[in-house]
């Protein structure tokens, strides 16, 4: 029952939020194109929800992802540093004056940083998977190095518009990246739930999972690989938003007391439903330009998460 609540609560807030903000919109004239209501509401806060929704679920299904194949509580969808490419190709793309293409040079950041991970983690032996995870952390190190670099030869100007993009950012006019973000959550989606038999062997453990005769190298490779072009589509639409990955899953499963193969829907909603709500705080605050999303998750992430830790364990 209280599960069925949550679910109407977070659907009502969800179709309500776009009519609020710095200027309030009137439903009365959203489906008026001669009213600047109209535009409001459909070039900027739809888009803005529906972006914010779609990327708060893939960050969240992908830290559940992340967890499970790394045994990992601590596990979040930038541990491969995907995010930590696209940033630097970002710097690198505004350092040399194409500011307006950052969302490609980030994509192309994040391309690489995959390409590099699988390439180098097939030349490890042993478990492949915490080869990945430690080209991932060498690959995070050197790209946070080149981006100080880039920090100290940048003016002013440049370092502020690099910094802004770190603290991520939904500001979105119209659909037009939307869609690439909707391929991304409906291929992560189906490649999660297609495999989701597996998923659960590999939440007991890789050697029950492989008696079972799961291919687990196989298994976490295509997981992996589809979680980090998601993110990566995320990242150079939206930058790097933190925590959302970390917090939703444990909340979740928490909540709910179901095991992760169980949680992917709810995981996936929920994710979309935190971000909506972290965005309509970031849009709300009554200052004169929007709270960086990255920010605020972190402020209303934070103290939640050690609030629902400490609860669990008096339970």
């Amino acid at each position: 029952m209280k599960h069925s609540i949550a679910l109407l609560l977070s659907l009502l807030f969800l179709l309500s939020s776009p009519f609020f903000g710095q200027i309030d919109v009137s439903i009365f004239n959203i489906f008026d194109p001669t009213k600047m209501d109209y535009q409001i509401f459909w070039d900027l806060r739809f888009p803005r929800v529906v972006l914010a929704f779609l990327v708060g679920g893939i960050l969240s299904l992908s830290g559940l992802v992340f967890q499970t194949i790394f045994r990992n509580p601590m596990g979040t969808p930038f541990t491969l540093g995907v995010a930590s490419g696209a940033t630097l190709f970002t710097a690198i793309g505004i350092l040399l004056g194409f500011s307006t293409f950052i969302a490609s040079f980030a994509f192309a950041g994040s391309l690489l940083t995959i390409v590099l991970l699988f390439a180098l983690g097939k030349r490890f032996g042993g478990n492949q998977t915490s080869s990945l995870l430690l080209v991932g952390i060498a690959l995070s190190f050197f790209y946070s190095a080149s981006l100080m670099i880039l920090f100290f030869i940048s003016n002013l100007e440049e370092s502020y518009e690099i910094v802004r993009f770190t603290m991520g950012s939904l500001d979105i006019v119209g659909f037009t990246n939307i869609w690439l973000i909707l391929i991304a959550s409906l291929a992560l989606l189906l490649v999660v739930l297609r495999y989701k038999k597996e998923f659960h062997l590999l939440l007991t453990s890789y050697e029950f999972a492989i008696l079972k005769g799961v291919n687990v190298k196989k298994i976490n490779y295509i997981l992996l690989f589809t979680v980090s072009v998601a993110v990566g589509i995320c990242v150079s639409i939206a930058g790097p938003i933190g925590f959302v990955g970390l917090i939703v899953p444990h909340i979740i499963k928490i909540i709910y007391q179901k095991t992760a193969h169980q949680l992917i829907l709810p995981i996936f909603f929920y994710g979309g439903i935190f971000l909506v709500i972290c965005d309509f705080i970031a849009r709300n605050l009554g200052s004169s330009s929007d709270i960086p999303i990255g920010v605020v998750t972190s402020f209303l992430g934070a103290p939640f998460f050690i609030y629902l830790i400490i609860k669990r364990k008096k339970g």
